[in-house]
């Protein structure tokens, strides 16, 4: 995958912090075919999700080939102060992984 495979932003208010992230993957199902060759096109997604504050595990979210190419995440915790780490990592069904850290704003 590409480098800036994850845009992550993480921001704290009243002792809530709201986590959202992007990440870059084609996430294909399996199911669809090449257009030009009529061949199906290897399924290929995102399998597990897992974000961290500091060394906790705020998300783990297990995914499969319905969820659409480049996807969208946005959740909320309790917990977390400017400045802290988040992690957000994952791993596809082909053994390819990504992860980002930023600091809480």
């Amino acid at each position: 995958m590409a480098k800036k495979s994850i845009k992550i932003r993480a921001k704290t208010k009243g002792g809530i912090t709201t986590v959202k992230a992007l990440m870059t993957h084609p996430m294909e199902t399996g199911f669809r075919k090449d257009k030009k060759t009529g061949k199906k096109i290897p399924a290929h997604f995102i399998q597990e999700v897992v974000c961290k504050w500091k060394d906790d595990v705020v998300l783990s979210a297990n995914w499969g080939g319905a969820v659409s190419k480049n996807p969208y995440l946005s959740f909320k915790f309790k917990g977390g102060e400017k400045g802290d780490p988040i992690e957000l990592s994952w791993v596809d069904n082909k053994g390819m992984s990504a992860s980002k850290s930023v600091k809480i704003r």
